[in-house]
Order: structure tokens, then sequence, then C-alpha cells
């Protein structure tokens, strides 16, 4: 058994920028997880990031090692602005970036965190067991995967959420219907189309929604004044959303979780308007109210707007419902330490260092949305997080 100060669980945006940040810190330091593993194996390659180039860094102390500087480095002609980056182009910029900083990553999985004598104790599955001092948790979208109740019955086959794009390329040819009206959902539809899926798209919402075309960067003053740029969208509201995370943190809790919940509703970005409608069948309006196997495919129940139903018989459903947040989902986390971490609509209550109820176990990422606000769903909350988790261990 062995000791150390800092347990860093997760290598993705967040976890590797807070990892950048406790290296200045003079704590003694263990990174344990794949790195980019959320971009490389739930995400599909054909796949665009949708937060703009300038707000995808990952962070380091002296904001140095940014996705541009990457991109200018490796002679990539990639605009931070009103240009969608390639995933593979950010996959690559991640371990870049590990590499720069000199981050050690074991690529090794948590198999229980639990806590003894005062510290906290990780299992792994190298049959190593480590204890910390304290724990930062970043573990993404990893375990928070949605499926609507009414489609958990599938079996594998004929059931995959979004975040499985390995099964993309064996739907070539076969019917498949993408629920969901939001990002996931609607990239996924045109992913598929383009790789020759008969593909239907099916969403509770009458119409799609889209986030606005860029603004021009450089505007008159006027302009910028009436609808600022801000690192997760244009407005004033994501302003707030992405500059002011403090003064989320002082809402009531009934308001944070409404804005966890409700911020940034179902949307497609702006350039996947030319590839999805006019392309690819829509069933809007409609809610699911029932998923049966039906001769080696499924059979879909659907109400419309008036009441009516509607059947849709498909090969295969990619459900793009999204994730949800939930401490109780993230297994590796033994039951009793999991009992004594607070929660508020599934996400940890968090201080404003980032850490839970239980002393000296923070979690980072799309975890801290309850606390901080949307911003923690996007890469551009990372320098953030790290920058205060850093600050309150050191």
């Amino acid at each position: 058994m062995s000791t150390v100060d800092v347990a860093v669980v997760g290598a993705g945006p967040y976890g590797l920028s807070v990892a950048a940040h406790l290296q200045d810190t003079k704590r003694s330091l263990r990174v344990f997880g794949t790195p980019m593993d959320s971009w490389r194996n739930r995400m599909p390659d054909q796949m665009l990031l949708r937060s703009e180039g300038f707000a995808s860094s990952l962070s380091d102390p002296e904001d140095e090692l940014t996705l541009e500087r990457y991109c200018k480095e490796h002679d990539i002609d990639a605009r931070m602005w009103a240009s969608p980056i390639p995933i593979d182009v950010f996959r690559d910029y991640g371990d870049w970036f590990i590499q720069r900083r000199a981050i050690s990553v074991e690529d090794v999985q948590v198999q229980r965190l639990s806590q003894s004598n005062g510290e906290l104790a990780l299992d792994l599955a190298t049959g190593e067991q480590v204890r910390a001092r304290r724990v930062v948790l970043a573990v993404g979208i990893t375990h928070f995967e949605f499926v609507p109740p009414v489609l958990e019955g599938l079996s594998p086959e004929l059931l995959s959420h979004a975040s499985r794009p390995e099964r993309f390329e064996s739907l070539r040819g076969r019917k498949v219907t993408v629920i969901g009206a939001g990002q996931s959902a609607i990239e996924s539809a045109a992913i598929l189309h383009e790789l020759g899926a008969d593909t239907r798209l099916v969403g509770r919402t009458p119409s799609l929604s889209w986030t606005p075309d860029p603004h021009p960067f450089r505007r008159p003053l006027h302009e910028r004044l009436r609808a600022p740029i801000a690192g997760l969208c244009t407005g004033w509201k994501c302003l707030i959303y992405s500059k002011a995370p403090d003064a989320i943190f002082r809402f009531p809790s009934a308001k944070r979780l409404s804005i966890a919940r409700n911020s940034f509703g179902p949307a497609g970005a702006w350039w996947l308007k030319a590839r999805v409608p006019g392309k690819v069948p829509m069933d809007l309006g409609r809610a699911v109210v029932g998923a049966t196997a039906n001769n080696g495919g499924v059979r879909i129940e659907l109400r419309a707007p008036d009441g009516t139903p509607e059947t849709i018989d498909t090969d295969h459903i990619v459900a793009g419902t999204g994730y949800h947040p939930d401490v109780a989902r993230v297994p590796f986390i033994d039951e009793s330490l999991r009992g004594r971490i607070d929660t508020l609509g599934g996400y940890p209550v968090l201080s404003s260092g980032f850490e839970s109820t239980v002393p000296n176990l923070h979690f980072v990422g799309m975890a801290a949305t309850a606390t901080f606000g949307p911003l923690m769903r996007f890469v551009y909350g990372a320098r953030f997080a790290a920058r205060r988790v850093a600050h309150r261990i050191g």
C-alpha cells in the first residue's frame, strides 16, 4: 500500500487540468484513468466540437498550452471562432497537453473508493491499494448516460446510447431511429445518415432548436454590448454562466438545481442545420410511450400531440437522450462512503472549493453543475475548476 497527497480519478479535460495546476502545489500526485477516454471511446470519430475553439482549451497555470497554440505548432488549419473543431484534433491536443506538462497518467481503473482511518483508499484494477489524503473525482460523462425508462427493457442488440458510437458503422443500410432533440441526437442522426443508415429522428419538441449562427468576432461596440460573446455562447445570460460561477454558487439550492436541469435545453449546433432538415425524416412533437422487440427489430409506440397513437418499426434505436449526473451511479464509490455524500437532485453538494460533505473528496466537471452552473458541462469550465481546486488544496 502506498500513500499520496492527492489522487485524481479521470484523465479527461477536467482531470488533466486539475493535475496540471496541482503540479505547482508541491503535493505528491497520482492520476488514474485512460487519457481522454470519453472523447476517444464515447464520441464518434466524425464528431465536431459544439464549443468554439477559443473555449475548448485545457487549463495550465500559465494559460500557455491552449488549443490554438497546439494547432499553430502542428500546422493545423483550425480557426478558433465560427469553425467547428474536429474531434480527432481535440483528442490529439489532449495527448500533447499531457506530454508538454509531463503529467504522469496511469492508465488503470479505480475499482473501489472507500474511507479508512480518516484517509481515502482507492483499490485499483492492478490489485494495488492507494491511500490518498485527498481525492478529486473527474469522471466526466462516464456512468451518467440517461436512457428513458420506457426503453430500458430492450436488449443491447436493439438499443444503444449515443455515447456508444462503436455501433454506428454496423448500422449501415439498416433502419435506425434516433430518439432525442438535442446535440447528441441531432449529430448522431446526421452521422448515421451520412454513413448510409436509413435514419429517422423522433423528438418530443414540436420543432428543432438551434444555437445562433455566430456573430462576427470583431463587431461595433454597441453590438458587443447588446450581445457579448462568452465562452458558452453569446448574450448576457451566457456571460453570467461563463464568467460568474461564484455568483451562481450563492443562489438558493432550488434555483441552482433548476439552472442545472433547464439551462441550455435541447438544441443542435448551427452547423448541423445543413445536415439534418430535409435529409433525415423527423417525427417531432411525439412522445415515446412504448418500445418492444418485434420480428428481430423494435416496434416504437408514439403519442402525437393530439393523443393519436402511432407506431414505427425499426431495426435499432439510438438514444440521444443526454446525461443525468447522479452520485449513486458512480459504481466504484463504496456504499458506506456514498451514504455520507449529501446530494441535490443526484448532484453532490459541494463547497466553494468543490469539496463534498465527505472531507477531502472533491468533484469536478459535470457533477458540479448544480453548484456552479452549466459552465461545468463544458471544457471551458476546466480553468475555473482547476484553479479553485488547486487553491483549496494548496
